[in-house]
């Protein structure tokens, strides 16, 4: 008992005078006390709920990491001592809860998130109406739910955020001393939804929200600066909508009166800097008044002046000044702010902080600028933007989230394939070839970065091991601190983008991992073409190539007769007609147009190169399309004529979504010299759709080529659950798939095999499995078709399995005709024989071809090419 009272009489003291050591020894005593009350003792679970406490208050104050992991250890030791009904479980749900959701800020793992809205949850329902604690515990748990909101995407959790708000603030009356705070959490997460959603009714009631926060925060209020900056930003975002000036012209005097009680020294002047100099610039936009425009230049390299290298702010300012001084170069057009604007974009290559989303925005803008006038300084903002998506990328970690993948999605958008065009007009051929392959298929790449090199690393030693270890714990760290980025925590970004950079370097000592976290150099992609040319097609709105990769030669650039606008046009076109495709011989006739138009734009001069370069007819080419390509088959080009040939009879054709992804396929050779195992999958009575009637036959087709050669397992019907199909390509290394695929263009990761009792989604098939996958037939419609505006991550069905691992698969870019593709597997899998009477997953290809070429006269054109090989 003397002790208990010792430490709360020292915590007492700690709060009043904030003396450190006061707070070490009372963390020395709380052990103590602990120890005299072990388990079994009815006071226990009260000295573990002090002891955390105290070494919570010890890593606010001084952020160790051990402190915040052993408080929760403590907190979930003293509530399950507190069970539903105890006096105490309410105040230990809550502290766990804080706990981890500042763990959480640390580590950025989501799993803690989660548990501490669970745990909000439960104290919220012990807390009912008229309770003392209910407003805090309502505050708390719409927080949490906006921090999972900016993590995730998901609206529910932001219109639950807003709704706890809104019932926060009915408990907050006026006069309340949190009344203020309230208003401000219910705008922010209004705020948010609007910027989600576009409602304007959620973005005006924020400003009046703001209004109100502001007049309970007359001059003197700590956080009246605050509540300036956030009006003014609102009225902003208001006026972009709705283009009434008098909105700008408050946000102006609100974001001059937030400066002024944001002296020079204090944290937040930088920010109310740029925030002013912002809205002076959007209000040169709007009435010309070069005195505005000037000042925000000065205002902006006041701000600048403020984030020297190594802050994270820094780029923001860079992109902000330089595109002021843009703007009054197209004004005066004086050389001196050209050669000052593209200076100032230059220091973006130079940046030595974490690299953040706003440092690929700021570097997206300097290609845009250099672009637009034609500066020298074009190649070396691309490079500069495609190191920075992969830096962000290694930052941010790998998720499989739609947010996640929404937010790569908008800021790639087009900047591969653009900067591929730019090395070209360079004549920087290696360059184009190294860019666009940086900056595509962004999930893959670092599925593949991350997976398969980490694994490796740890099995190279014990050194590796901690390495490892060492590596993810600050990378987790980084990623959220740059997640809640602030003036206040710039110095420790900087500290943990060192430490990083530190055990980087360390690894890349290690034995085969000096390139670990590097983009491929040029001689390592040009493998890719070790079995014959790579042949990317690129779509960009500044021009249209290709490029003939070669294993022992420099690249060959053919130059396109096609604009952007075309392919897209064509795209659209040949999509409309596949999905019509049989309806009328017109029908045909049109999609044959759409084949002659690849051929004499895109294919025959590719084919043409070759033959000058020697590849041998009959051999095999790889194509490697982006943007508006990837959704055309130019594996079927051609003119057509009964006087001339199409591509099939001079190349045979296979696809990949990248070098790297073809590289990796060769790498990918069976670790075990065992007979490999095949499994036949079908559904043709799905959860969903209609019944495939001739899945059956198919299934026992393939058993009959294939059970007399190989282990063959069938699963079909009621066995084809997800669970058992999942079990079932765990341990099998051919597989075919006959059943239902259902893309989802917006939401690529829910694209799935329709299986008895549910979707089998790509989500499913990437989880990393314990097998050695050699090749998949994938009998089902649309497996090669992505997202609808970013066909370039090549988020489909096909990749998945490319990428979880199997180096061959065959996929459909259409609807499959159940019958036909009967036909066309029968006659597949009879050539994949080969002559040892062994089956070779490096056949593919040529089987397929062969398959097509027997049937040509028996089905319909469209189904004779909706089926493509992709990998080795």
């Amino acid at each position: 008992m003397f002790l208990s009272k010792l430490v709360i009489s020292l915590c007492a003291r700690l709060k009043r005078r904030g003396v450190p050591p006061d707070l070490d020894e009372s963390i020395d005593l709380d052990r103590a006390a602990l120890a005299l009350h072990p388990a079994g003792h009815p006071n226990r679970s009260d000295y573990l709920n002090n002891l955390g406490i105290n070494l919570y208050a010890r890593f606010e104050e001084r952020g160790v990491l051990s402190d915040l992991d052993e408080a929760i250890v403590l907190h979930q030791a003293a509530l399950a001592l507190r069970p539903p009904g105890h006096s105490d479980q309410s105040g230990s749900l809550h502290n766990l809860a804080i706990c981890l959701h500042a763990r959480f800020h640390q580590r950025g793992v989501l799993s803690d998130l989660n548990e501490a809205i669970d745990l909000d949850r439960a104290a919220l329902a012990l807390y009912p109406p008229g309770h003392s604690n209910r407003s805090s515990t309502l505050n708390n748990l719409a927080t949490d739910l906006y921090t999972r909101f900016q993590q995730r995407g998901v609206l529910s959790d932001l219109d639950e955020a807003i709704d706890l708000d809104r019932a926060a603030l009915a408990l907050h009356p006026p006069g309340h001393s949190n009344r203020s705070d309230s208003f401000n959490n219910l705008a922010t997460d209004l705020h948010a939804r609007f910027q989600q959603v576009g409602g304007l009714s959620d973005l005006d009631e924020a400003i009046d929200l703001h209004r109100a926060a502001l007049a309970l925060r007359p001059p003197g209020h700590s956080n009246r600066s605050d509540s300036l900056n956030n009006l003014a930003t609102n009225l902003h975002a208001r006026f972009e909508q709705r283009g009434v000036l008098s909105d700008l012209d408050e946000a102006i005097h609100l974001d001059e009166a937030a400066l002024v009680l944001c002296p020079p020294g204090h944290s937040h002047r930088s920010n109310s800097l740029h925030d002013l100099a912002t809205v002076l610039h959007a209000r040169f936009e709007q009435r010309g008044v070069l005195s505005d425009l000037d000042e925000a230049i000065n205002l902006h390299r006041a701000a600048l002046a403020l984030r020297p290298p190594g802050n994270s702010n820094q780029s923001q300012s860079i992109q902000s000044l330089a595109f002021s001084i843009l703007a009054r170069f197209k004004k005066h057009a004086q050389s001196s702010d050209l050669n000052d604007a593209f200076n100032l974009f230059g220091q973006l290559s130079q940046v030595s902080h974490a690299v953040s989303h706003g440092d690929l925005h700021a570097a997206k803008s300097w290609t845009i600028s250099a672009e637009e006038l034609m500066h020298s300084s074009a190649l070396d903002a691309y490079q500069t933007a495609l190191k920075f998506l992969d830096d962000w990328q290694h930052v941010t970690g790998l998720s499989s989230s739609s947010h996640h993948f929404d937010v790569v999605r908008k800021a790639t958008s087009s900047l591969a394939m653009d900067a591929f065009s730019c090395s070209v007009r360079y004549g920087a051929f290696k360059t184009a070839v190294v860019l666009v392959e940086q900056g595509r298929a962004v999930f893959w790449t670092q599925l593949a970065h991350f997976q398969t090199p980490l694994d490796g690393i740890s099995a190279s030693g014990e050194m590796g091991k901690a390495l490892v270890v060492e590596f993810q714990e600050v990378s987790h760290h980084l990623r959220a601190m740059l997640e809640v980025s602030s003036e206040d925590r710039t110095s420790q970004i900087h500290q943990l983008t060192m430490q990083r950079d530190d055990v980087i370097s360390r690894i890349r000592t290690l034995p085969d991992f000096s390139r670990f976290l590097l983009p491929p150099l040029f001689s390592d992609l040009q493998t890719a073409a070790e079995d014959g040319p790579v042949i990317i097609v690129n779509a960009s709105q500044y021009s249209c190539d290709a490029m003939i990769v070669l294993c022992a030669a420099d690249p060959v650039h053919i130059p396109l007769d096609i604009a952007q606008a075309d392919v897209s046009e064509l795209s659209t076109k040949f999509q409309s007609l596949i999905r019509n495709a049989g309806s009328s011989d017109n029908q045909q006739y049109e999609i044959v147009n759409v084949l002659r138009t690849l051929w004499e734009c895109v294919v025959g001069p590719i084919v043409e190169a070759l033959r000058e370069l020697l590849v041998r007819p009959g051999s095999r080419i790889w194509w490697c399309p982006t943007a508006e390509f990837t959704l055309l088959p130019l594996h079927a080009a051609g003119l057509y004529s009964k006087t001339s040939y199409n591509l099939s009879r001079f190349y045979i054709s296979s696809y990949t979504p990248t070098l790297a992804a073809l590289i990796r396929a060769r790498q990918q050779l069976a670790r075990t010299p065992s007979t490999p195992h095949f499994a036949a999958i079908g559904q043709g009575k799905p959860y969903e759709g209609e019944e495939l009637a001739h899945v059956a036959a198919e299934l026992g087709n393939i058993a009959h080529r294939v059970e007399p050669i190989l282990p063959f397992t069938s699963l079909s019907d009621g066995d084809a659950t997800v669970q058992r199909a999942l079990d079932t390509l765990s341990r099998h290394q051919w597989v075919h798939l006959a059943c239902h695929g259902i893309p989802n263009r917006e939401k690529p990761f829910d694209s799935s095999f329709a299986m008895r009792d549910g979707p089998l989604t790509i989500t499913d098939i990437i989880r990393p499995r314990q097998q050695n996958p050699e090749f998949a037939f994938l009998s089902a419609c649309h497996t090669t078709v992505g997202h609808k505006s970013s066909p370039d991550e090549s988020i489909h069905l096909a990749a998945a399995m490319q990428f979880s691992g199997f180096r061959s698969v065959i996929g459909s870019m259409w609807s499959v005709d159940d019958k036909v593709v009967g036909q066309l597997v029968s006659a597949f899998y009879e050539n994949m024989v080969d002559g040892s009477g062994k089956l070779d997953c490096r056949r593919a290809a040529v089987a397929l071809h062969a398959a097509v070429k027997k049937l040509r006269k028996k089905i319909p054109l469209e189904q004779q090419i909706v089926l493509v090989h992709i990998g080795v």
